[in-house]
């Protein structure tokens, strides 16, 4: 039930559309000349070859909970109304963690020092989509998984600072997905380094 489970390579394609939507593209309502989409699309597998994309979760039963604290196993709990709505049907929660690794963001840095801010726009995004799409194959890694047990994942998931679950709720996180495995550290102001990282909770409840 308790159990850590590591991914030290997550191989998924860039998810383009999501891409196109950080970057301010609106299909039917922005036109995008060849040009632009050569140089988009050469940006976006430039990024995807600096991003080792790692993940890790944790399985754990919800010991109890009220409509504004959910109490975790070894004395942990996650104070959040919003979260508990959530989780109003779950009897467990997976913490799930995910990082594109330090090498995209050394090269936003130097892009942008450089002045070269389009393909620095361009990483950024990238970087950012495909995290955000990790957590989507891992949730659905443990769907399959769980369907067997006549058991899903809740639709949504709830990221620390999202809502009124606090940040320093990252400290948490941090500890339990033992994120220091996978190179994410975490500063005093409770930020992910490298920045391209994030975690996030979901609910795990029945079927029907």
């Amino acid at each position: 039930m308790d159990r850590l489970i590591t991914f030290e390579r997550i191989t998924i394609e860039p998810p383009l559309k999501a891409i196109y939507r950080r970057l301010g593209y609106r299909k039917g309502l922005t036109q995008i000349r060849p040009d632009e989409a050569r140089t988009l699309g050469d940006g976006i597998e430039q990024a995807r070859a600096l991003i080792t994309l790692k993940g890790a979760a944790r399985r754990l039963l919800i010991l109890s909970k009220d409509t504004r604290q959910i109490r975790l196993p070894g004395g942990h709990t996650l104070e959040s109304a919003q979260l508990a709505a959530l989780l109003a049907d779950s009897r467990e929660v997976i913490l799930l963690g995910a990082t594109a690794g330090p090498a995209v963001i050394e090269a936003i840095r130097r892009d942008t020092a450089e002045n070269n801010l389009t393909r620095a726009v361009v990483f950024d995004a990238t970087a950012s989509e495909m995290v955000d799409a990790a957590l989507d194959w891992m949730e659905t890694f443990f769907g399959r998984e769980l369907r067997r047990e006549g058991r899903q994942l809740t639709k949504s998931r709830f990221s620390c600072g999202y809502g009124d679950l606090a940040l320093e709720n990252q400290k948490l996180f941090h500890e339990l997905l033992e994120l220091g495995r996978l190179g994410v550290e975490l500063t005093e102001r409770c930020i992910l380094v490298p920045e391209k990282s994030v975690t996030a909770v979901a609910g795990i409840e029945t079927i029907g």
